[in-house]
């Protein structure tokens, strides 16, 4: 007499055959269920979210640290923390969140290793410089409004713009902006108050605008 195969074995059995063929035609959802089932991480199916959302880790950590000529190295600490920790997911269809976090995670644990910030930055405040400080609101040599801008142009000026904020707000408003993460979730992820992260979005936005404002005009 036969016996039935269980439900989950079935499924997990077709899903792996399905890997194996085209990896590319599954779903993240699928992607991330088989690399949670066996002891390690299902390597086909790992390559392939890897190919997915390589991208995303890249522009995060483009506008947390455009200075940082290692951003490749953090990429790929980003990818080994999410391989180790994959399984401990609960919920696969927040993965696009659950990375944005260890990617700025990670930011954060290098940020404090380099002591790049040692007090809270105010936009008000000069920035100090080699050579002595010089003031944020700069007189701008942005092309007038009656030129003819090409759009390409605005954007490598907004992020010529936002790779200039201090840290905290440049993280903030990519969080919110760029990831488009609640108010609630950048709080927790930056350890700070519900308060501050408003008030550092808001200061954020004023001063890009502030740059930006012949563009936008």
């Amino acid at each position: 007499m036969s016996q039935a195969i269980p439900a989950s074995w079935s499924t997990a059995q077709e899903r792996r055959s399905s890997l194996k063929l085209s990896p590319e035609g599954l779903s993240n959802y699928d992607l991330i269920l088989s690399c949670q089932e066996g002891f390690k991480p299902d390597r086909i199916a790992f390559s392939e979210l890897l190919s997915r959302y390589q991208s995303h880790v890249d522009r995060i950590l483009y506008h947390l640290a455009p200075d940082w000529q290692d951003r490749a190295d953090l990429a790929q600490e980003v990818w080994i923390r999410v391989y180790r920790n994959i399984k401990r997911l609960k919920e696969p269809v927040k993965f696009r969140g659950w990375l944005s976090r260890i990617a700025t995670n990670l930011f954060y644990d290098e940020l404090r290793k380099r002591k790049r910030v040692s007090h809270p930055i105010s936009l008000d405040a000069p920035r100090r410089v080699d050579d002595g400080e010089i003031e944020w609101d700069i007189v701008s040599d942005y092309p007038g409004p009656d030129d003819n801008l090409a759009t390409r142009e605005f954007y490598d000026r907004l992020k010529v713009a936002i790779a200039d904020l201090p840290e905290a707000f440049r993280t903030t408003i990519v969080l919110r902006e760029i990831e488009g993460m609640a108010y609630e979730e950048i709080a927790q992820m930056t350890g700070v108050s519900l308060g501050t992260v408003k008030s550092r979005i808001a200061r954020a936005r004023t001063k890009l605008q502030s740059v930006l404002q012949q563009y936008i005009d």
